[in-house]
Protein backbone atom coordinates (compact mmCIF):
# COMPACT_ATOMS: atom_id res chain seq x y z
CA UNK A 1 0.00 0.00 0.00
CA UNK A 2 1.06 3.41 -1.09
CA UNK A 3 2.90 5.25 1.96
CA UNK A 4 0.42 8.34 1.44
CA UNK A 5 -2.43 6.01 1.48
CA UNK A 6 -1.50 4.21 4.79
CA UNK A 7 -3.32 5.34 7.72
CA UNK A 8 -5.04 8.03 5.82
CA UNK A 9 -8.19 7.06 5.50
CA UNK A 10 -9.81 10.45 6.93
CA UNK A 11 -8.64 12.45 4.36
CA UNK A 12 -9.94 10.05 1.98
CA UNK A 13 -13.32 10.23 3.69
CA UNK A 14 -13.29 13.86 3.38
CA UNK A 15 -12.01 13.74 -0.24
CA UNK A 16 -15.08 11.46 -1.34
CA UNK A 17 -17.26 13.87 0.92
CA UNK A 18 -16.17 16.75 -1.81
CA UNK A 19 -17.06 14.81 -4.79
CA UNK A 20 -20.36 13.67 -3.50
CA UNK A 21 -21.32 17.16 -2.74
CA UNK A 22 -19.76 18.63 -6.61
CA UNK A 23 -21.16 15.34 -8.31
CA UNK A 24 -24.69 16.18 -6.55
CA UNK A 25 -24.76 20.17 -7.42
CA UNK A 26 -23.98 19.52 -10.73
CA UNK A 27 -26.25 16.12 -11.51
CA UNK A 28 -29.02 18.25 -9.97
CA UNK A 29 -28.25 21.22 -12.25
CA UNK A 30 -27.81 19.55 -15.63
CA UNK A 31 -30.40 16.79 -15.13
CA UNK A 32 -27.68 14.41 -15.35
CA UNK A 33 -26.85 10.90 -13.77
CA UNK A 34 -23.89 11.51 -11.30
CA UNK A 35 -21.45 8.95 -13.07
CA UNK A 36 -20.85 11.83 -15.74
CA UNK A 37 -19.69 14.26 -12.66
CA UNK A 38 -18.34 11.41 -10.29
CA UNK A 39 -15.73 9.79 -12.51
CA UNK A 40 -13.84 12.88 -13.72
CA UNK A 41 -14.01 14.21 -10.06
CA UNK A 42 -12.89 10.93 -8.24
CA UNK A 43 -10.02 10.68 -10.77
CA UNK A 44 -8.95 13.67 -9.98
CA UNK A 45 -8.94 13.05 -6.09
CA UNK A 46 -7.39 9.91 -6.31
CA UNK A 47 -4.94 11.07 -8.90
CA UNK A 48 -3.84 13.99 -5.57
CA UNK A 49 -3.87 10.92 -3.09
CA UNK A 50 -1.51 8.98 -4.95
CA UNK A 51 -3.43 5.83 -6.20
CA UNK A 52 -1.36 3.64 -8.95
CA UNK A 53 -2.73 5.42 -12.11
CA UNK A 54 -2.62 2.34 -13.60
CA UNK A 55 -5.61 0.78 -10.98
CA UNK A 56 -6.87 4.53 -10.41
CA UNK A 57 -9.13 4.97 -13.47
CA UNK A 58 -10.64 1.28 -12.81
CA UNK A 59 -11.39 2.38 -9.11
CA UNK A 60 -12.98 5.35 -9.97
CA UNK A 61 -15.42 4.01 -12.31
CA UNK A 62 -16.32 0.87 -10.26
CA UNK A 63 -17.09 3.21 -7.52
CA UNK A 64 -19.08 5.67 -9.16
CA UNK A 65 -21.09 2.64 -10.69
CA UNK A 66 -22.03 0.96 -7.72
CA UNK A 67 -22.88 5.01 -6.34
CA UNK A 68 -25.74 4.84 -9.33
CA UNK A 69 -27.42 1.60 -7.78
CA UNK A 70 -29.39 3.53 -5.62
CA UNK A 71 -29.54 6.58 -6.97
CA UNK A 72 -30.95 4.66 -10.14
CA UNK A 73 -33.69 2.36 -7.58
CA UNK A 74 -35.46 5.72 -6.91
CA UNK A 75 -35.18 7.27 -9.84
CA UNK A 76 -37.11 4.52 -11.96
CA UNK A 77 -39.34 3.69 -9.14
CA UNK A 78 -40.49 7.69 -9.18
CA UNK A 79 -40.79 7.81 -13.10
CA UNK A 80 -42.97 4.16 -13.21
CA UNK A 81 -45.18 5.68 -10.62
CA UNK A 82 -45.66 8.64 -13.57
CA UNK A 83 -45.85 5.98 -16.17
CA UNK A 84 -42.97 7.08 -17.95
CA UNK A 85 -41.10 3.50 -17.89
CA UNK A 86 -41.77 2.15 -21.67
CA UNK A 87 -42.30 -1.63 -20.45
CA UNK A 88 -42.51 -2.97 -24.27
CA UNK A 89 -38.83 -0.93 -24.81
CA UNK A 90 -37.05 -2.16 -21.84
CA UNK A 91 -38.19 -5.64 -23.19
CA UNK A 92 -36.64 -4.87 -26.44
CA UNK A 93 -33.65 -3.78 -24.98
CA UNK A 94 -32.97 -4.83 -21.34
CA UNK A 95 -31.15 -8.06 -21.45
CA UNK A 96 -28.81 -6.76 -24.25
CA UNK A 97 -28.13 -3.95 -22.01
CA UNK A 98 -27.33 -5.85 -19.29
CA UNK A 99 -25.20 -8.61 -21.27
CA UNK A 100 -23.31 -5.38 -22.78
CA UNK A 101 -22.70 -4.40 -19.17
CA UNK A 102 -21.07 -7.59 -18.42
CA UNK A 103 -19.18 -7.26 -21.63
CA UNK A 104 -18.16 -4.08 -20.58
CA UNK A 105 -16.58 -4.53 -17.22
CA UNK A 106 -14.73 -7.64 -18.90
CA UNK A 107 -12.98 -5.88 -21.15
CA UNK A 108 -12.40 -2.73 -18.87
CA UNK A 109 -10.78 -5.20 -16.34
CA UNK A 110 -8.13 -6.17 -19.36
CA UNK A 111 -6.99 -2.61 -20.42
CA UNK A 112 -4.93 0.10 -19.03
CA UNK A 113 -6.35 3.25 -16.98
CA UNK A 114 -5.42 5.13 -20.41
CA UNK A 115 -7.58 3.12 -22.58
CA UNK A 116 -10.55 4.00 -19.61
CA UNK A 117 -9.71 7.96 -19.97
CA UNK A 118 -9.67 8.00 -24.07
CA UNK A 119 -13.06 6.06 -24.12
CA UNK A 120 -14.47 7.98 -21.40
CA UNK A 121 -13.14 10.98 -23.37
CA UNK A 122 -14.30 10.41 -27.09
CA UNK A 123 -17.53 9.65 -25.75
CA UNK A 124 -18.11 12.70 -23.38
CA UNK A 125 -17.02 14.91 -26.25
CA UNK A 126 -19.09 13.24 -28.74
CA UNK A 127 -22.29 13.73 -26.43
CA UNK A 128 -20.72 17.38 -25.66
CA UNK A 129 -20.90 18.08 -29.22
CA UNK A 130 -24.46 16.85 -29.46
CA UNK A 131 -25.53 19.02 -26.50
CA UNK A 132 -23.86 22.07 -28.23
CA UNK A 133 -25.78 21.65 -31.01
CA UNK A 134 -29.35 22.97 -31.49
CA UNK A 135 -30.62 19.86 -32.36
CA UNK A 136 -33.84 19.19 -30.15
CA UNK A 137 -36.33 17.55 -31.94
CA UNK A 138 -34.49 16.31 -34.47
CA UNK A 139 -34.57 12.39 -35.41
CA UNK A 140 -32.98 9.86 -37.82
CA UNK A 141 -35.82 7.73 -38.28
CA UNK A 142 -39.66 7.57 -36.98
CA UNK A 143 -39.19 4.06 -34.92
CA UNK A 144 -35.62 2.23 -33.35
CA UNK A 145 -34.57 -0.96 -35.54
CA UNK A 146 -35.44 -4.18 -35.19
CA UNK A 147 -32.99 -7.37 -35.20
CA UNK A 148 -29.23 -7.36 -35.06
CA UNK A 149 -28.85 -3.68 -35.31
CA UNK A 150 -31.93 -3.34 -32.96
CA UNK A 151 -29.94 -5.36 -29.95
CA UNK A 152 -26.23 -3.81 -31.37
CA UNK A 153 -27.55 -0.26 -30.23
CA UNK A 154 -28.77 -1.27 -26.29
CA UNK A 155 -25.66 -3.97 -25.90
CA UNK A 156 -23.38 -0.68 -26.82
CA UNK A 157 -24.83 1.26 -24.76
CA UNK A 158 -23.95 -1.24 -21.83
CA UNK A 159 -20.37 -2.06 -22.54
CA UNK A 160 -19.15 1.74 -23.24
CA UNK A 161 -21.65 2.81 -19.81
CA UNK A 162 -19.85 0.21 -17.69
CA UNK A 163 -16.26 1.29 -19.13
CA UNK A 164 -17.36 4.45 -18.56
CA UNK A 165 -18.94 4.44 -15.03
CA UNK A 166 -22.27 5.82 -15.55
CA UNK A 167 -25.60 4.77 -15.59
CA UNK A 168 -27.76 4.22 -19.21
CA UNK A 169 -29.09 8.17 -19.03
CA UNK A 170 -25.94 9.84 -20.52
CA UNK A 171 -26.12 7.48 -23.88
CA UNK A 172 -29.50 5.77 -24.44
CA UNK A 173 -31.31 8.69 -24.04
CA UNK A 174 -30.12 10.85 -26.71
CA UNK A 175 -30.20 7.74 -28.92
CA UNK A 176 -33.95 6.95 -28.11
CA UNK A 177 -34.94 10.43 -28.93
CA UNK A 178 -32.62 10.84 -32.31
CA UNK A 179 -35.24 7.59 -33.18
CA UNK A 180 -38.18 9.73 -32.22
CA UNK A 181 -39.29 8.19 -28.51
CA UNK A 182 -40.70 11.05 -26.56
CA UNK A 183 -38.04 12.57 -24.33
CA UNK A 184 -40.08 11.60 -21.00
CA UNK A 185 -40.20 8.39 -21.58
CA UNK A 186 -37.08 8.02 -23.25
CA UNK A 187 -35.74 9.24 -19.92
CA UNK A 188 -37.93 7.28 -17.44
CA UNK A 189 -37.09 4.70 -19.22
CA UNK A 190 -33.65 5.02 -19.22
CA UNK A 191 -33.64 5.50 -15.66
CA UNK A 192 -34.32 1.95 -15.70
CA UNK A 193 -31.37 1.04 -17.81
CA UNK A 194 -28.85 2.49 -15.49
CA UNK A 195 -29.70 -0.20 -12.77
CA UNK A 196 -29.24 -2.65 -15.71
CA UNK A 197 -26.45 -1.70 -16.30
CA UNK A 198 -24.71 -0.56 -12.65
CA UNK A 199 -26.16 -3.41 -10.84
CA UNK A 200 -24.33 -6.36 -12.96
CA UNK A 201 -21.16 -3.88 -13.51
CA UNK A 202 -20.47 -3.28 -10.09
CA UNK A 203 -20.42 -7.19 -8.84
CA UNK A 204 -17.91 -7.68 -12.24
CA UNK A 205 -15.58 -5.25 -10.85
CA UNK A 206 -15.86 -6.47 -7.26
CA UNK A 207 -15.06 -9.63 -9.07
CA UNK A 208 -12.37 -8.63 -11.56
CA UNK A 209 -10.49 -6.27 -9.11
CA UNK A 210 -10.42 -9.13 -6.12
CA UNK A 211 -6.72 -9.99 -5.81
CA UNK A 212 -5.67 -6.34 -7.25
CA UNK A 213 -2.60 -4.71 -5.15
CA UNK A 214 -2.06 -0.90 -3.99
CA UNK A 215 -6.10 -0.56 -3.94
CA UNK A 216 -7.01 2.39 -1.97
CA UNK A 217 -8.22 1.86 1.66
CA UNK A 218 -11.43 0.56 2.10
CA UNK A 219 -11.76 -1.26 -1.20
CA UNK A 220 -13.63 -4.54 -2.02
CA UNK A 221 -12.29 -5.71 -5.87
CA UNK A 222 -12.16 -2.31 -7.50
CA UNK A 223 -15.04 -0.76 -5.63
CA UNK A 224 -13.97 1.75 -3.19
CA UNK A 225 -16.37 1.12 -0.27
CA UNK A 226 -15.49 4.42 1.50
CA UNK A 227 -16.32 6.27 -1.29
CA UNK A 228 -19.80 4.37 -2.33
CA UNK A 229 -21.12 5.09 1.53
CA UNK A 230 -20.13 8.75 1.37
CA UNK A 231 -20.78 9.63 -2.11
CA UNK A 232 -24.06 7.96 -2.53
CA UNK A 233 -26.01 9.91 0.17
CA UNK A 234 -24.08 13.31 -0.04
CA UNK A 235 -25.02 13.45 -3.84
CA UNK A 236 -28.87 12.86 -3.26
CA UNK A 237 -28.77 15.15 -0.73
CA UNK A 238 -26.79 18.00 -2.51
CA UNK A 239 -28.98 17.92 -6.29
CA UNK A 240 -31.79 19.52 -5.31
CA UNK A 241 -29.03 22.55 -5.23
CA UNK A 242 -28.07 22.12 -8.69
CA UNK A 243 -32.00 21.86 -9.41
CA UNK A 244 -32.56 25.24 -7.70
CA UNK A 245 -29.69 26.77 -9.88
CA UNK A 246 -31.28 25.07 -13.12
CA UNK A 247 -34.62 26.29 -12.72
CA UNK A 248 -33.16 29.97 -13.38
CA UNK A 249 -31.84 28.51 -16.47
CA UNK A 250 -33.54 28.25 -19.66
CA UNK A 251 -33.50 24.33 -21.39
CA UNK A 252 -30.94 25.83 -24.47
CA UNK A 253 -28.81 27.23 -21.27
CA UNK A 254 -28.28 24.01 -19.24
CA UNK A 255 -27.95 22.50 -22.31
CA UNK A 256 -25.31 24.76 -23.70
CA UNK A 257 -23.63 24.76 -20.07
CA UNK A 258 -23.72 20.84 -20.11
CA UNK A 259 -22.10 20.76 -23.36
CA UNK A 260 -18.96 23.00 -21.97
CA UNK A 261 -18.81 21.02 -19.19
CA UNK A 262 -18.40 17.72 -20.46
CA UNK A 263 -15.95 19.24 -23.10
CA UNK A 264 -13.52 20.30 -20.38
CA UNK A 265 -14.24 17.04 -18.97
CA UNK A 266 -13.72 15.09 -22.19
CA UNK A 267 -9.86 16.89 -22.93
CA UNK A 268 -8.86 16.61 -19.46
CA UNK A 269 -9.30 12.44 -20.13
CA UNK A 270 -7.88 12.78 -23.90
CA UNK A 271 -5.03 14.45 -22.26
CA UNK A 272 -4.51 12.01 -19.92
CA UNK A 273 -5.10 9.24 -22.32
CA UNK A 274 -2.66 10.50 -24.66
CA UNK A 275 -0.41 13.37 -23.43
Amino acid sequence: MLDVLNGDLLTLAAMMLVTGAVGGVIAGMLGVGGGIVIVPVLDLILSALGVDGDIRMHVTVATSLATIIPTAISSSRAHAAKGAVDGAQLRRWGAAIFLGAIAGVALASRVSGDVLSAVFGVVALLVAIKMLLPLEGKHIAETLPGGVPGQAIPFAIGGVSSMMGIGGGTLSVPVMTLFNVPIHRAVGTAALFGLLISAPATAAFIVAGWHVDDLPPGSLGYVNLIGFAIIAPVSYLTAPWGARIAHALSKRQLGVLFGLFLTVVAVRMLLRAFG
